[in-house]
């Protein structure tokens, strides 16, 4: 495998992204002393930045690879959905299928962050489902994305706050299926079952158990094929994609199916793996249709972006240095 043709064929792909996009406010200080009012600590705050949340992260890791990304999602009418546009415009993200409406707010997370450790989060948030109307919207806005820019990736990014629901989900899956557009998700508990026929499913372990109530059993080959057997039964999907956290990554596409081991990384935080992981296996299947090189170099990303604190994308040229050295 030559890995600087295949990244370089990431440019050639043109991916959506629908789903919960959020916006991450990281605010970094120190600490010298306890408040005399709590027994908190007081943080002194010192600089500001943005970042990109929920399926705004997985737009930034595929258009970091070179992809051609846009976001399609609802946003609230407000200041931090303005920053949010900005914050896709400036990196190049198409975000001209998002719709602002007056009766959502924007999903902002607020970490407040120092000595490297997150000392309190603060959700402003609505996690109610879309009305019937800007669901109608937004439904209106895929297919015209579908029509206009002809994708060969949409990836749904769920965090249950509500974009995505039963209908709306059954609805763009179908229009996809009628253009041969290859489809993944990252799923969530809410509508762990709305996914059928899906191209790429892609859980973590613990979405698993949840999702078809199994109990604590160790992870074996053997296990992980008879989970991806009850996921095909429920969702008739392609690929089950499974990141296991420390013990690596599982995949299977029919009778194909393997388990590969994570690499050895100073850990600092996981925040925004799962978003890494799901954008490059999409990239990477969609370019060469190779399951295993799917897993493989989506296992080695996710692993890089958890020695960085906070949310970040992967580096491009990193991640193409670590799969000439470790594939």
């Amino acid at each position: 495998m030559r890995f600087d043709e295949l990244f370089e064929g990431f440019r050639n792909i043109r991916v959506g992204v629908v789903g919960d996009v959020m916006l991450d406010t990281y605010m970094w200080g120190r600490v010298d002393r306890i408040s005399p009012e709590a027994p908190v600590p007081v943080v002194a705050l010192n600089s500001k930045e943005y970042r990109f949340g929920g399926a705004g992260n997985v737009a930034i890791n595929l258009q970091a690879l070179g992809a051609q990304v846009s976001v399609l999602s609802v946003i609230g009418a407000d200041e931090d959905g303005a920053v949010l546009k900005s914050l896709f415009s400036e990196a190049g993200i198409d975000a001209s299928y998002l719709l602002a409406s007056p009766s959502r707010i924007t999903t902002n997370k607020t970490r407040i962050i120092a000595r490297n450790q997150q000392m309190m989060r603060l959700d402003n948030e609505i996690t109610t489902d879309l009305s019937v109307e800007d669901s109608m919207l937004l439904e209106a806005h895929v297919l015209r994305y579908l029509d206009e820019v002809k994708p060969q990736v949409l990836i749904f990014q769920d965090y249950n706050k509500g974009v995505l629901t039963d209908g709306l989900i059954g609805t763009v899956i179908r229009l996809c299926k009628e253009r041969g557009v290859l489809t993944a998700v990252d799923p969530k508990r809410k509508h762990f079952f709305s996914y059928r026929d899906v191209d790429i499913f892609k859980p973590n372990l613990k979405e698993v158990r949840e999702g078809l109530n199994l109990i604590e059993e160790e992870v074996s080959p053997e296990w992980l094929q008879n989970v991806h057997a009850q996921l095909v039964n429920q969702l008739h999907h392609r690929i089950s994609f499974i990141t296991l956290s420390e013990r690596g990554v599982f995949y299977q596409d029919g009778a194909s199916s393997g388990l590969l081991s994570s690499h050895v990384r100073n850990i600092a935080d996981v925040s925004g793996a799962g978003d890494t992981v799901i954008a490059v296996a999409s990239l990477v299947y969609a370019t060469t249709r190779d399951v295993r090189l799917m897993a493989a170099i989506a296992n080695i990303a996710g692993g890089l972006v958890c020695e960085e604190v906070g949310t970040a994308a992967i580096k491009r040229d990193v991640l193409l240095a670590e799969c000439n050295m470790l594939l």
